[in-house]
């Protein structure tokens, strides 16, 4: 059973960095062919991919989003992690990290999920 946990601070400040790390326990960040995304829910909306980060380490970005997002990933933790930067009060939203089995084609290719984890950005 693979099971992905979010961690990272739930307030911080705008204009600062927001840094989220995923834990992925029960299967590897490196086995074929999966992607392990970044997907964030601000309040009373849908969901948002942000960015993930493949199996071989390839990233890929939302362009809406590409100039302040930044994922990179540590094996040797089973670990990925999200830095978003420059962030402002419309970033508040529920993080969330996933994986996807179908190559970033929808959202139907998701298997798992983190919880989430409310990040709110305000001085």
């Amino acid at each position: 059973q693979v099971q992905l946990q979010e961690s990272g601070p739930g307030l911080v400040k705008p204009s600062q960095t927001l840094s989220l790390t995923c834990t992925v326990s029960g299967g590897s960040i490196t086995t074929n062919y999966y992607y392990w995304s970044w997907i964030r829910q601000p309040p009373g909306k849908g969901l948002e991919w942000m960015g993930a980060i493949a199996y071989s380490g390839s990233t890929y970005y939302s362009p809406s989003l590409k100039s302040r997002t930044s994922i990179s990933r540590d094996t040797s933790k089973n670990q990925f992690t999200l830095q978003l930067s420059s962030v402002t009060p419309e970033d508040t939203a529920v993080y969330y990290c996933a994986r996807d089995t179908g190559g970033l084609t929808g959202w139907g290719t998701y298997d798992y999920w983190g919880q989430g984890t409310q990040v709110t950005v305000s001085s």
